[in-house]
């Protein structure tokens, strides 16, 4: 199985890993460090062939993965995906909440039905993600790593995206408020999140304004190009870096990090 640049050390080995969204971008990048690095993972999509995919890559690696359709939005499928990670992997240690969507539309343009579509799946799928992640931890002897991806939008305000910078800035106190309630009832359950800025993945690449984009600019690489002038580094993030990040909270080598937000964003916030 390939190892990292740190040594080949294998920082996750024999945990249990669940990701969400991971089909592609963060989630599949996350899921796919994490094997290499020794879990058995537990890839999870409401793309049930994506998750196929990058379960099947994992395999094809040397590393061990399953894989499970997951609508983030709903209990029951959240009781089943966990149940699966348990029957199949006999354990569950981290759970990385990678699911979300895109959407950027001003406040007054923004119907309610989008409006709780977005908060549905980015803050309605955290939080049954985490309450389920941290009850099957406690039920398992009371530790593990549960991490949620919110975004430098949730940080820094994002004319245009207002139900999209609503839900991440949600995200991350929600992580904060497990944090502490672990923490207050005697768990070794460590909630943590990461928060993005631009990273370079698929679900830009559908939205409205990347489309006019590469209409203005003649291709998506013209696009991309155009977006990455908004970054103090002059380029997106790739899946991996952010993976990395998510890596290291999964890991022991957090183990005396909770209710942190690492906001890795090039300096876009600051």
């Amino acid at each position: 199985m390939p190892t990292s640049s740190t040594g080949g050390a294998e920082r996750v080995a024999g945990k249990v890993a669940l990701v969400t969204g991971a089909a592609s971008g963060i989630g599949a990048a996350s899921a796919r460090l994490l094997a290499q690095h020794g879990a058995a993972v537990v890839c999870a999509d409401v793309n049930a062939d994506g998750a196929s995919a990058t379960a099947a890559a994992i395999a094809d690696a040397g590393g061990s993965a399953s894989a499970r359709a997951l609508d983030v939005t709903s209990e029951a499928a959240w009781d089943a995906a966990i149940a699966h990670a348990l029957d199949a992997h006999g354990a569950l240690d981290v759970v990385v909440n990678s699911a979300g969507i895109s959407f950027a539309r001003p406040l007054e343009e923004t119907t309610l039905a989008e409006w709780r579509r977005v908060m549905a799946i980015n803050l309605d799928g955290a939080f049954l993600g985490t309450r389920a992640a941290v009850a099957a931890m406690r039920a398992r002897g009371g530790a593990g790593s549960v991490v949620l991806v919110s975004s430098a939008s949730g940080v820094k305000a994002a004319p245009g995206a207002g139900a999209y910078s609503a839900s991440k800035a949600a995200v991350a106190m929600l992580a904060r408020v497990a944090a502490k309630e672990c923490v207050n009832a005697g768990l070794r359950v460590r909630v943590n999140c990461v928060s993005p800025a631009g990273v370079r993945t698929p679900m830009w690449t559908a939205m409205p304004f990347f489309r006019d984009l590469v209409a203005r600019t003649g291709s998506e690489e013209g696009a991309w190009a155009a977006l990455a002038e908004t970054s103090p580094f002059g380029r997106f993030a790739t899946p991996e870096e952010i993976a990395h990040a998510v890596l290291y909270l999964a890991s022991d080598e957090s183990a005396y990090v909770t209710g942190a937000d690492l906001v890795i964003d090039g300096g876009f916030t600051v």
